[in-house]
């Protein structure tokens, strides 16, 4: 009996395995419509890493406030090509599609947001990308 139990539990384990990656990567794939925002921020040598961490705790806070954000990653440049030209701090925004990333930009947590920015002032360049991933 135990044997069978641990070779069930064995086939299981191995179905789960070989799956699961297929499965992550059908369900990686944006919805069709779906808005990339992508904003990259070049700080001012100035700037400390409190203050960017103020940008990022703010900006995050984003998903939570604005309607139609599915999600928003973050992150600092680590590429090694060196060829950022400054810019480090990389935030990605997925919206449900170009309706909710057009609410997003006059939305008044955005606004504040940018008044935030304004007060820290510790931006010294913005660069913007929007995009709708394309389904090969």
């Amino acid at each position: 009996m135990h044997r069978l139990i641990g070779t069930l539990m064995t086939l299981t384990l191995g179905l789960l395995l070989t799956t699961a990656p297929a499965l992550g990567a059908q369900s990686a794939a944006p919805p069709a419509g779906t808005v990339r925002h992508v904003v990259v921020f070049k700080f001012k040598p100035a700037a400390t890493e409190a203050q960017i961490q103020e940008v990022t705790d703010a900006f995050v806070a984003l998903k939570g406030k604005i309607p139609g954000i599915v999600s928003l990653e973050h992150g600092v440049n680590n590429c090694p090509e060196k060829r950022n030209q400054g810019f480090t701090h990389v935030y990605q925004v997925t919206f449900t599609n170009a309706a909710a990333r057009d609410a997003y930009l006059p939305h008044p947590a955005h606004k504040a947001f940018g008044e935030l920015l304004g007060k820290l002032g510790v931006l010294e360049d913005v660069f913007v990308v929007d995009y709708t991933p394309a389904h090969d």
